[in-house]
């Protein structure tokens, strides 16, 4: 048997809302994509992650939807996370300076514990 006070302190299992983009995300898409993405945002939920680990093309209108949920994260006290591999979309973030707003993160693992993306 254990003692708890030995144990220290116990932290609850944290489970994220993972929303998959396909594999492009345009104007003919990227609304369905963006609301889907805000609908994550349930109160139980303390982490969503955003998976564009298999998106090989992101315009503006993605990274839009992207920066909408980064302040409905703020708004909810919730935390959005964005796997966005070593491709294009990864690229794009950063040349458009979203990775100073968004958290990125290269895989999944590295999302799932909160490692940074370095």
């Amino acid at each position: 048997m254990h003692d708890l006070q030995s144990v220290g302190a116990i932290e609850p299992l944290m489970v994220p809302e993972i929303v998959t983009f396909p594999a492009e995300v345009d104007i003919a898409n990227s609304d369905v994509v963006g609301w889907a993405l805000l609908a994550a945002f349930r109160p139980e939920v303390t982490v969503v992650i955003a998976d564009l680990s298999r998106t090989e093309f992101c315009d503006s209108t993605g990274i839009r939807w992207l920066m909408i949920a980064s302040d409905q994260a703020v708004s909810t006290g919730s935390e959005l996370r964005v796997v966005a591999g070593d491709g294009a979309v990864w690229r794009v973030l950063h040349v458009l300076g979203a990775d100073q707003t968004l958290a990125l993160y290269r895989d999944m693992q590295a999302a799932l514990t909160g490692s940074p993306a370095g």
